[in-house]
């Protein structure tokens, strides 16, 4: 993917997740790794529904701001998150509401957030870590999203919002979308009977489809 295509993807899939509610207001933010080297981010306050490719910010390989509008302040988030998958070529971070409510929960492992109640959360998602609480921008915790990264392509930031990597934007969009739906199922299903996978089912699912 070229620059110019990299910038006209990440507000098209920005306009597709503000129009299906899974940020609102100025909220989320998405970021591209360039092949050429350095990031494309959006902007800071800037709806993800309104976004204009020329105006994308673009970080070097270092992270340091060097061209277009100011990037949001979570950049910190984007470059951890890379520095620990350098497989992964995008980052989706949303405040979709139901993975935020489940950011928000004291009664869940912090090793493994969002229960394997799906075969596709186990094949898109994987295990989803929380990420202790830390106010918007506050980049203290980078340590710990770094840290956690190595083994989560998903991580929940606590009371705050879900951060998915992916092998492009595609992918990482589409892992965010499915948190976010399982996150859903989670409370549709809370004190009623329900089935989850057995660890034996989780454990073939990921080694036919890897995780």
């Amino acid at each position: 993917m070229t620059e110019e295509e990299a910038r006209h993807a990440l507000a098209a899939h920005g306009r597709s997740l503000f129009a299906r509610g899974y940020s609102c207001g100025t909220s989320g933010n998405l970021s591209v790794r360039l092949e050429q080297g350095g990031y494309l981010m959006t902007p800071t306050n800037v709806s993800l529904g309104d976004l204009d490719p020329a105006q994308m910010s673009r970080l070097d390989d270092r992270g340091a701001h060097c061209a277009g509008d100011r990037p949001t302040k979570e950049a910190w988030l984007h470059l951890a998150m890379y520095r620990s998958r350098p497989q992964d070529r995008a980052v989706v971070h949303l405040h979709s509401t139901y993975a935020t409510a489940l950011s928000c929960r004291i009664d869940r492992p912090a090793d493994d957030v969002l229960p394997a109640l799906t075969p596709y959360v186990v094949m898109r998602v994987g295990r989803v870590a929380l990420v202790p609480y830390a106010r918007p921008g506050d980049d203290r915790v980078a340590a710990d999203v770094e840290r956690l990264a190595v083994d989560h392509r998903a991580v929940l930031l606590a009371n705050h919002g879900p951060v998915v990597s992916g092998r492009d934007l595609v992918a990482a969009a589409a892992s965010a979308e499915e948190l976010e739906e399982t996150a859903r199922l989670f409370f549709l299903l809370e004190g009623r009977p329900h089935r989850m996978l057995e660890p034996s089912q989780v454990e073939e699912l990921i080694r036919v489809f890897g995780s």
